[in-house]
C-alpha cells in the first residue's frame, strides 16, 4: 500500500483564513487528503482537487444527508466521527473500558466511507481505537504526549480492514510513523501551519515509495570514436541535482550512469534539466524497473532519475532533442566478467559517474571505473522477462 499524507484543517486550526492557508499548502505540496469540518467541504472543492475527509460535527445527524443530497461539491470523500465525542475525550469512556462502543454512526448506509478519530489518552482509548477500527474504513489515532508504544500496539493489533492514520506534528514524526515496526502506519495526519513541514512530509512519503538501486562499477575496456549517430538529449521538467543522472545503455542488462548537465563549462552554460543520454537505439530506465528506447521518449513520458547512492525519483520529459552528432563507443567489463556497452556523444559536456565524482567521456581511458546498474535479465518491450536473449 502506498503511504498517504493527510493535513488537518478543521476549526481547531483557527478561522477560515488560517484553515485555507493549510489547505492551499497541502494542495501545493501534493498531499493526499485534508481533514476539515463538514461545513468547509464545498470551500475546499473550490480551492483545488484533493481528497476531502470531513468531521461529522453533530453526531449521527449529518449536516448533509447522504440519501437526499445531489450536490457532489458538498459531499466529502469520507466522513470521520469522534470529534466532540468519545473519540477525542469530550465524552469520557467508561472507567476500565473493555468494549461496547456505539458504532452506529460508522455503520450507516451510504456511499461515503466512514472513519473514526481517537485521541490515545490511555490504554482504554487504545482498546477503543481497536474496536472502532473493525467498522472504520479509516482509523485516525492521535497520541497525547506521544510515545511510539501505542502506535506499535495498534499497528500490531489492527488488521488490513482499515487504513491506520497516525497523528503527527512534523515531518520527522511522520518518518517515524511510517517506519514503526518496519510496517509503519498507512498514513499520517499532519497538524502544522508550516508549509515547509507539509512539503517535507510529502517528500518522505514519496521517498518511501521509490525504488533504491544497487549501483556498481564497470571497468572501461575501450572507448573509441565510431563516427556519427542520432543522439538524444532528454530535457526534463525538473531540475536535477549535481549527483543525479539517468541510466542508459545499448544492452538492457547493463546501464551506464550518465550525469545531468548541471555544471557550467567553457563550452556551454549548465542545463540542469538535461541528460545527454546517447544514441536513439539505447535503453533508458523508467520508474518501476522498466525501460524505453531513447527514440520512443516524448513530452509527458516519465523517466527515472538516480543519484550516486542509488536513490531514485521520477521526472517528466518536457522535450526530446535528436540530432546527428559524433559518438564514442564505451565498453565496460562488469565484476563477473560480462561486457556491456553504450554509445555516447563525443563531447566534453557529457559526463559519467566515476569513484571520484564525474568524468567527461572525452577524458575516459581504459582501466577507469564507471558507474553502472547491472542486472542479468532479458527485456521484452521494456519489461524484464525470464528467457534467453542474446545481446551483443
Amino acid at each position: 500500500m502506498t503511504n498517504e499524507v493527510w493535513v488537518k484543517a478543521d476549526d481547531s486550526v483557527g478561522d477560515w483564513e488560517a484553515r485555507r492557508d493549510r489547505i492551499t499548502a497541502a494542495l501545493e505540496a501534493g498531499a493526499d487528503w485534508v481533514l476539515v469540518d463538514e461545513a468547509d467541504v464545498e470551500r475546499v472543492r473550490e480551492l483545488g482537487d484533493i481528497n476531502v475527509a470531513a468531521f461529522r460535527t453533530d453526531g449521527d445527524v449529518s449536516l448533509i444527508d447522504d440519501a437526499e443530497s445531489d450536490d457532489e461539491e458538498s459531499m466529502p470523500d469520507a466522513r470521520i466521527v469522534g470529534k466532540d465525542g468519545e473519540g477525542d475525550g469530550t465524552v469520557s469512556l467508561p472507567t476500565d473500558y473493555s468494549g461496547s462502543a456505539d458504532l452506529s454512526t460508522l455503520r450507516r448506509d451510504g456511499e461515503v466511507p466512514g472513519g473514526s478519530y481517537v485521541r490515545i489518552l490511555d490504554e482504554e482509548y487504545e482498546r477503543f481505537a481497536e474496536e472502532a477500527a473493525t467498522e472504520s474504513a479509516y482509523t485516525i489515532v492521535v497520541g497525547e504526549d506521544w510515545t511510539i508504544i501505542p502506535l506499535e500496539n495498534l499497528i500490531a493489533r489492527i488488521g488490513e480492514e482499515t487504513t491506520l492514520i497516525a497523528g503527527v506534528a512534523s515531518a520527522e514524526e511522520a518518518r517515524t510513523a511510517f517506519e514503526t515496526l518496519e510496517i509503519g502506519a498507512d498514513a499520517v495526519l499532519l497538524d502544522t501551519d508550516d508549509p515547509g513541514e507539509i512539503s517535507k512530509t510529502v517528500g518522505i512519503r514519496d521517498a518511501g515509495d521509490r525504488e533504491r538501486l544497487d549501483l556498481t562499477w564497470g571497468t572501461v575496456t575501450s572507448i573509441e570514436p565510431i563516427g556519427s549517430a542520432d543522439r538524444v538529449c532528454v530535457d526534463t521538467g525538473r531540475l536535477l541535482d549535481d549527483d543525479e543522472g539517468m541510466l542508459v545503455g545499448s544492452l538492457a542488462r547493463g546501464l551506464v550512469f550518465v550525469h545531468a548537465e548541471t555544471a557550467d563549462s567553457p563550452y556551454v552554460a549548465a542545463r540542469p534539466f538535461r541528460v545527454n543520454a546517447g544514441a536513439v537505439h539505447a535503453y533508458v530506465r523508467t520508474p518501476g524497473g522498466g525501460t524505453k528506447y531513447l527514440s520512443e521518449l516524448q513530452s509527458g513520458d516519465e523517466v527515472q532519475v538516480v543519484d550516486r547512492d542509488g536513490h531514485t525519483r521520477e521526472a517528466i520529459v518536457g522535450r526530446v532533442k535528436i540530432e546527428q552528432r559524433p559518438m564514442f563507443r564505451l565498453a565496460l567489463e562488469t565484476g563477473d566478467g560480462d561486457t556491456v556497452e553504450t554509445l555516447l556523444q563525443n563531447a566534453e559536456t557529457v559526463s559519467v559517474a566515476t569513484p571520484d565524482g564525474k568524468t567527461a567521456v572525452t577524458e575516459l581511458e581504459a582501466g577507469d571505473e564507471v558507474g553502472l546498474y547491472y542486472e542479468d535479465t532479458a527485456r521484452h518491450f521494456g519489461e524484464a522477462v525470464d528467457e534467453q536473449v542474446i545481446e551483443k
